[in-house]
């Protein structure tokens, strides 16, 4: 495992550091967190002119690109989908649709959504009930998806119907790639605790060529695994960085009633190094998922172990500071009294969140407990 960055790492994540700090400017920032959408097309563009979008170097500087973009809190959830998308289609795909889709994917010219959850289904995706139904060399899509977030603005939906409702609900599953400018299709926002733009999509009728058929009709739960994997070994360390770091500049500066600093409240300086603490854990179970990749072993409870871990650690994290900083710290960002810019609000909504992305803490328990500890369902 990579417990130390060698030289080279060192400078990478350097470069990234570098080219974050001269674009994300405090004017940047706000524009991106009031209109909660986690996009913006020149910041992507600035990603491929700097071979920082899909670079071509070794798993752990791939990782710590990711880490440096999570820290910065840089609009990129729509590139990482796409790139996720593009992955499966180079897996999974037709040779026309990799020859179609990928070129253009890797240079930010086109973007892909994710449309995998339904109104009523919770967590529980392989219950899907959006059929799609053939026509001739087309299909014919009806149906809706819950959490489709820059659904309104993509140029692509990753898809999952049901084109077979008399099989068992992962056997009759097919994924598509359905273009979100096709007649029928309507995107309405819905916005979440963070205060970010997600969608409920609606497709009627919507007729999409056999073209974009990814994998074989019926076997989309096994396209979909090769996506969900990608998404359960996520780590969401980098926020507990961040947060840890504006509560210790808050502790430091702020002072209690006999004027003595915060920060040498032995009560402050427990819960801070909990958060320490767990950042480094965070870290590891991250950085053990990259070396198994790096080894060909799949991090399939490992993955789900980062990902239950560092989140949970985040809601606990922003759930002590905003203990120790009181009433103070539910100052809404950007409003000019907040302490260290109203951080420590927004990480408190944000943090709940992190729970259900990418799969619910349960779900996560669920795999870490059948795939990995081997335990009956």
């Amino acid at each position: 495992m990579h417990f130390q960055l060698d030289d080279e790492a060192r400078a990478f994540r350097d470069d990234v550091r570098a080219h974050l700090d001269e674009v994300l400017t405090p004017e940047f920032e706000e524009r991106i967190y009031r209109s909660g959408v986690a996009h913006d097309d020149d910041f992507t563009r600035g990603l491929v002119e700097k071979d920082l979008f899909a670079p071509d170097r070794r798993l752990l500087e791939r990782q710590l690109l990711q880490d440096e973009l999570m820290y910065s809190d840089a609009p990129v959830y729509l590139s990482e989908t796409t790139r996720m998308v593009a992955g499966v289609i180079d897996k999974a795909g037709s040779e026309e649709l990799k020859r179609r889709i990928i070129p253009k994917a890797m240079a930010a010219e086109l973007t892909i959504a994710l449309g995998f959850t339904e109104p009523e289904c919770g967590s529980d995706v392989a219950a899907a009930s959006t059929r799609a139904v053939r026509s001739g060399d087309d299909w014919i899509i009806n149906g809706s998806k819950m959490f489709t977030t820059n659904g309104h603005i993509a140029d692509y939906v990753f898809l999952l119907a049901r084109t077979n409702p008399d099989k068992p609900k992962h056997k009759g599953l097919t994924m598509f790639l359905v273009p979100l400018d096709s007649p029928g299709v309507e995107a309405q926002a819905v916005w979440t605790l963070s205060g970010e733009r997600t969608n409920i999509t609606f497709y009627t009728d919507v007729r999409v060529s056999d073209e974009y058929r990814i994998g074989g009709v019926d076997e989309g739960w096994s396209v979909l695994s090769l996506a969900l994997e990608d998404e359960h070994a996520s780590g969401w360390g980098p926020h507990l960085k961040r947060l840890l770091e504006h509560a210790e500049q808050w502790a430091r500066e702020a002072t209690d009633a006999d004027g003595a600093a915060r920060i040498s409240d032995p009560d402050v300086r427990r819960r801070l190094s909990r958060i320490a603490i767990e950042f480094e854990v965070a870290t590891l179970l991250q950085r053990r998922c990259v070396w198994m990749a790096e080894q060909g072993q799949s991090p399939v409870a490992e993955g789900p172990m980062s990902k239950l871990f560092s989140t949970e650690a985040l809601v606990r994290a922003a759930q002590d500071v905003n203990e120790f900083v009181g009433p103070d710290a539910l100052r809404s960002r950007y409003e000019p009294t907040a302490p260290e810019d109203g951080r420590f609000e927004y990480l408190m909504r944000f943090s709940l969140g992190t729970t259900i992305y990418a799969g619910t803490s349960e779900v996560q328990r669920t795999i870490i407990a059948q795939r990995g500890l081997g335990l009956p369902r």
